[in-house]
């Protein structure tokens, strides 16, 4: 999700969920080898556990930057095959190395042979014409057999012309009955499903075919849907926060991260959604959007932005 799972948007995120498996956004690994690297991939401890992914389609290159991510203690590290913009395809890493997948598996390799974390590979279930279930099956078994055991799936095939990220998102159908058949032909590999999933209550279901379960967007734009997964997920029975305890559990952060020279609005536009579905919840959004970007903006906007929400936003 890139420009979204920035650091900001992650430590508000665990705030929210204490077990839930966060993930960067996509770095390529030109920007991890020759790019600003506390920039790209700091990231402060209370995050994890927490994932890198990466965009890149060198083994050498991916290897040394999957080392990097070992040095600097995340927890997993994520290659992605699913991501289907014009600018990925041109650097040859995303989604179109579906069509590709010995090289995948020779990446995958080297990747591993660089580090005792868990590598992963985030996917789609076909690109283009190349969608039977016989080339994924195909590609699955050959990346698997280079020491991957864990595949999230995006249940929809992307289109690598004609259509934008976003339609990518939502034109083609998902297809969760392939992911299912994918997990019944590999049982022994961890297959995760992506793509559609709303809710907590969505996501259970799913658990019953699946390892695991990855929310997105829905989680961006309404992030109190995972107030509750460590006790319906991960069976921590810990008092679920409120929202209000969330952002005031936030507030010193934001401090902290004002006094170095962020501003507001870099990490309050990833809390809009704090009180999505109350009775304030549109006031809260209002008051940040108008407000949060300007000079010297400071944590009263956000207190503000409460006071409006009522006793019970």
């Amino acid at each position: 999700m890139l420009e979204w799972t920035d650091r900001h948007c992650r430590y508000f995120l665990r705030q929210i969920s204490r077990h839930a498996l966060l993930y960067t956004e996509m770095v390529t690994t030109g920007a991890v080898l020759r790019g600003d690297r506390e920039r790209l991939l700091g990231f402060d401890p209370a995050e994890k556990p927490l994932a890198l992914q990466l965009g890149g389609s060198d083994p050498a290159t991916l290897a040394e930057s999957t080392r990097i991510a070992e040095a600097m203690n995340y927890d997993e590290v994520n290659l992605n095959v699913g991501c289907p913009s014009d600018r990925v395809q041109n650097g040859r890493f995303g989604a179109c190395l579906m069509a590709e997948p010995k090289l995948v598996a020779d990446c995958i390799a080297a990747m591993q042979a660089a580090t005792r974390l868990p590598v992963t590979v985030k996917t789609r279930i076909g690109i283009d014409e190349r969608d039977s279930y016989q080339e994924l099956a195909h590609f699955v078994d050959t990346v698997a057999l280079a020491g991957c055991n864990t595949f999230i799936i995006h249940a929809r095939k992307a289109w690598l012309q004609g259509l934008s990220p976003k339609e990518n998102r939502e034109i083609p159908p998902l297809r969760y009955d392939v992911a299912r058949q994918l997990k019944r032909d590999f049982p022994h590999l961890v297959i995760v499903l992506n793509g559609g999933i709303q809710n907590l209550a969505e996501a259970r279901a799913h658990l019953e075919h699946f390892d695991g379960v990855m929310i997105g967007r829905a989680a961006y734009h309404d992030p109190y849907i995972l107030a509750e997964a460590d006790s319906q997920i991960f069976g921590d029975e810990h008092a679920v926060p409120t929202r209000h305890e969330i952002l005031h559990t936030l507030l010193p952060y934001v401090e902290r991260q004002l006094s170095q020279g962020v501003r507001l609005q870099s990490i309050s536009r990833h809390i809009l959604g704090l009180f999505h579905g109350t009775p304030g919840g549109r006031r809260w959004r209002r008051h940040i959007s108008e407000n949060a970007h300007k000079a010297g903006a400071g944590i009263d906007v956000l207190k503000r932005a409460e006071e409006l929400c009522g006793p019970h936003g």
